[in-house]
């Protein structure tokens, strides 16, 4: 087993928030409950789920993002420079049962960005500090995340004349993010990035050429503007990347394998660790997987989170020894494709069905590297 991250039974982040907090997150919104007894009920919901974690013998442990709304706006709100416009975007989503779309908020880059103390900084030392077994992580967004919903559109040129000069403060804000998490005790941090996902999807990039960005070397900036975001972390800081194709309430947005990015992303991208959504024909087959560098870890996204039927170990066990044929077996992890609740509604299954799937990666790990 491995005693760094990516661990060999590993998971992406966010887990079904309970009914206690879904509770105290309305009567907050209506008002009946003040910040500080939203903040305890939030305590106590965390200090439950870590616990969870560590009973079924994870390595690691998050705070579920029970503390977020969304597993990315939440932080990109907080960017000194960025504010929410009144414009809704409509984000369109499928599953078996048909489309499932929602609505939200856009974002409009107003002023020099830049970041005013670490960005769930407070939350992270909670968790820290709740986490007794295990190694905390922290999950942010990518700063792809910033760029893919608006473009150059949603960039004020009053503030930035010059793409470029907006993605040097990007990525200089992101490295200040870096290191004071870091300094906090931080030796576990994963960017989310569903936008180095989609890309693979033709029908997403077209949407992008068709508001007149370069969909075909998009994927190429976003991976230097990473690389700057975390050149300089510590030693003792190791990151990864999670790439999925849209997660809400147990829907996608995008399709297709990762071969439209594979070799720049693999061989380019300066991570520890890339976790892959691999739960279905949707995510295409494992020869990407091919262009992975010695030193890199694949965690395998091979339980899905958006149904509640458990997989079997032997059809895991095959799977991992087909993705074997790319990539060395001591290269490889296991973990769900995605989080369990990206967005406070959570995906369609009970937490007792999530407890399974999370205890059942462990057990497979176990039987597969020992």
């Amino acid at each position: 087993m491995r005693d760094t991250p990516p661990f060999r039974a590993d998971h992406v982040g966010s887990l079904l928030r309970p009914r206690a907090l879904l509770d105290a997150r309305e009567a907050h919104a209506a008002g009946t409950l003040d910040d500080a007894g939203l903040r305890a009920a939030e305590d106590d919901a965390i200090r439950d789920v870590v616990t969870l974690q560590e009973d079924v013998g994870l390595q690691t442990a998050t705070d579920g993002e029970f503390r977020r709304t969304s597993w990315h706006m939440d932080f990109i709100y907080a960017l000194r420079g960025i504010s929410r416009t009144d414009e809704r975007i409509e984000v369109r989503m499928r599953n078996a049962g048909g489309d499932r779309s929602f609505t939200s908020a856009a974002l409009k880059v107003d002023g020099k960005l830049g970041i005013d103390g670490p960005i769930f900084g407070d939350a992270f030392t909670f968790l820290r500090d709740t986490v007794t077994t295990g190694t905390p992580k922290l999950t942010i967004p990518s700063p792809s995340m910033v760029h893919y919903r608006g473009g150059a559109a949603a960039i004020d040129p009053d503030v930035y004349a010059d793409e470029d000069e907006f993605w040097d403060d990007l990525s200089a804000a992101y490295a200040d993010q870096v290191r004071e998490i870091a300094a906090l005790g931080c030796t576990y941090l994963q960017l989310d990035d569903t936008s180095l996902a989609y890309l693979n999807d033709p029908a997403q990039r077209e949407q992008l050429a068709a508001q007149g960005r370069d969909a075909e070397h998009q994927h190429e900036r976003y991976i230097r503007q990473i690389n700057k975001a975390i050149s300089d972390r510590p030693d003792t800081l190791h990151v990864t990347t999670h790439m999925c194709r849209g997660n809400y309430r147990s829907s996608w947005a995008a399709e297709g394998g990762y071969d439209f990015v594979a070799e720049a992303l693999f061989g380019q991208l300066d991570v520890d660790g890339f976790f892959l959504e691999f739960d279905d024909a949707r995510s295409g087959s494992f020869a990407p997987l091919r262009f992975v560098p010695p030193g890199k870890q694949v965690v395998l996204g091979l339980v899905t989170t958006k149904s509640p039927q458990l997989e079997s170990k032997d059809d895991l066990k095959r799977r991992i020894d087909e993705a074997a044929q790319y990539v060395p077996l001591d290269q490889l992890c296991l973990s769900p494709q995605c989080g369990f609740s990206s967005t406070v509604e959570g995906n369609d299954l009970s937490t007792d069905q999530q407890r399974a799937k999370l205890a059942l990666i462990v057990e497979t790990a176990a039987e597969v590297w020992g």
